[in-house]
């Protein structure tokens, strides 16, 4: 992947992901681990929250298929970063 398009990836994403504090990171990776152990999306969260209290997501019953698609993403995006080289 040339430069530009990688800047135009990673430009892209920031405009997904948001700003994201070092702690939200790991809060995220920590949803993330749990996801790749076979958890559903609520068992992922849930487990996480207990690991990062402060960082505890709660959402209404309408946001899991966002949330879900959300860290389907971020699965994806750590790959891509993986892939170019790239530390979060």
């Amino acid at each position: 992947m040339d430069a530009l398009l990688t800047n135009d990836y990673l430009a892209r994403a920031r405009e997904i992901l948001g700003d994201r504090t070092d702690t939200e990171i790991e809060y995220d990776n920590t949803v993330v681990a749990f996801l790749a152990t076979g958890m559903d999306i609520k068992s992922a969260v849930d487990a996480a929250n207990r690991e990062h209290p402060d960082e505890a997501l709660k959402p209404n019953p309408t946001h899991w298929e966002d949330l879900a698609a959300r860290y389907d993403y971020i699965i994806k995006h750590k790959l891509m970063l993986q892939k170019l080289g790239i530390k979060e």
